[in-house]
C-alpha cells in the first residue's frame, strides 16, 4: 500500500490543478513520491494545466440565472485569463452547467461544488473544469457564487461584465410585469454599484469613518472654520443623509425616473399589480473585482525577442 496522506493529495492538487481522485491514483502509482506522481499526471495529459494554474485569471464572466418559476436563483463568477474566452460557447456551457448545479444541489462552497456531478453530464464539476482548461488552453477558476431561494430576478450586464441577483418577498412572483420591475432594480444595482439595501445594512464603522472624513473636510474649509460645533454637526448629518441616498438601494433615485426613489418605484409597482413587493437582498458580482491583473510590458517582451 502506497504511503501518503490526505495532505499529500491536497499538495498534489495544488501543484497540478488535477482532481482529487486523479491525485490519489497518481500517488498510489508513484508509491507516495510527489515528483513521480506529477510525472504520472503529466504523462496522462492531466497536468498540462499545472503551469496554467499559476497564471492570473481575472477575466471571464459574472453570470446570473433563475429557475423558470423564479423560485431559486444563482449568481456566479468564473474567471479565465483573457476577455474573449467569455465569447467561447464551450466556456459558457461550463459556466451555465456550474450555475445549474448550484441551483439543483445547493453546495456549501466552491470546493463542494467541484465534487458534485455537473448538471447534464456524467462528470464532476472538477473533471469538467480540467477538460475545459485542456481544450480552451487557459487557466479557468470558479471564484465564487451566491444562491438564493424565494422570488428572484437575475440580470447580466455587458455580456458578463456584471451579474446581479435580487431576492424579493412578494406574492407577484412569475408575473411578467414583476419580472420587468425586477430587471429594472437589478439594472440599477449594476449601473450604480449599489453597496447596501437600506440604512440598517450600513455598518456603524462605515458611518463613523464617513463622518470623520466630513469633519476634516469642514475643518479645512475656511468658510466653516468659525462655525459653532452644533452647526457643523448638523452639516455632517445632512451629508450622511446624502450618503444614504447615494449608497442605499431603496433611497437611491430611480435611474429611469429621477422623480422617484427605488422604494417609491417599488411601492407604485406593487399597487399597480395589486400585490406586495419587498426587496430582501441582492448580490452584485463584477468579474475580476479585487484580483490584481497581470500587467504586460510589451516593450520589454519585444526587446527580449530581439535579443
Amino acid at each position: 500500500m502506497a504511503a501518503f496522506t490526505a495532505q499529500d493529495v491536497k499538495a498534489l492538487r495544488e501543484k497540478t490543478g488535477c482532481g482529487m481522485m486523479d491525485c490519489k491514483k497518481a500517488l498510489t502509482q508513484a508509491d507516495g513520491d510527489m515528483d513521480k506522481a506529477i510525472d504520472f499526471l503529466r504523462e496522462q495529459g492531466l497536468a498540462k494545466q499545472a503551469k496554467k494554474a499559476s497564471r492570473i485569471a481575472a477575466e471571464g464572466v459574472a453570470y446570473a440565472v433563475t429557475t423558470d418559476d423564479c423560485s431559486v436563483g444563482v449568481v456566479i463568477e468564473v474567471n479565465a485569463e483573457t476577455d474573449f474566452v467569455a465569447k467561447n460557447d464551450s466556456f459558457m456551457d461550463f459556466v451555465k452547467a456550474c450555475a445549474n448545479t448550484v441551483i439543483k444541489e445547493n453546495p456549501a462552497d466552491v470546493e463542494a461544488l467541484l465534487a458534485l456531478k455537473a448538471d447534464g453530464t456524467d462528470q464532476t464539476v472538477a473533471e469538467l473544469l480540467q477538460e475545459k482548461v485542456l481544450t480552451i488552453g487557459e487557466n479557468i477558476q470558479i471564484r465564487r457564487f451566491e444562491r438564493m431561494e424565494g422570488a428572484c430576478v437575475a440580470y447580466v450586464h455587458a455580456g458578463g461584465k456584471i451579474g446581479v441577483l435580487v431576492n424579493f418577498d412578494t406574492d407577484l412572483a412569475g408575473k411578467p410585469e414583476f419580472v420587468s420591475y425586477g430587471k429594472d432594480v437589478a439594472m440599477q444595482i449594476a449601473a450604480l454599484n449599489t453597496a447596501y439595501l437600506d440604512k440598517d445594512e450600513v455598518p456603524a464603522e462605515v458611518i463613523e469613518h464617513e463622518k470623520a472624513i466630513m469633519v476634516e473636510q469642514l475643518k479645512n474649509d475656511p468658510k466653516m472654520a468659525n462655525k459653532p460645533e452644533q452647526v457643523l454637526a448638523k452639516i455632517v448629518d445632512g451629508k450622511i443623509g446624502k450618503y444614504y441616498k447615494e449608497n442605499c438601494l431603496v433611497d437611491q433615485e430611480f435611474v429611469k425616473d429621477s422623480k422617484l426613489t427605488v422604494a417609491q418605484y417599488t411601492k407604485n409597482t406593487a399597487k399597480a399589480l395589486g400585490g406586495s413587493i419587498e426587496i430582501k437582498k441582492f448580490v452584485r458580482f463584477e468579474k475580476g473585482e479585487g484580483i490584481e491583473k497581470r500587467q504586460d510590458d510589451f516593450a520589454a517582451e519585444v526587446a527580449s525577442m530581439v535579443k
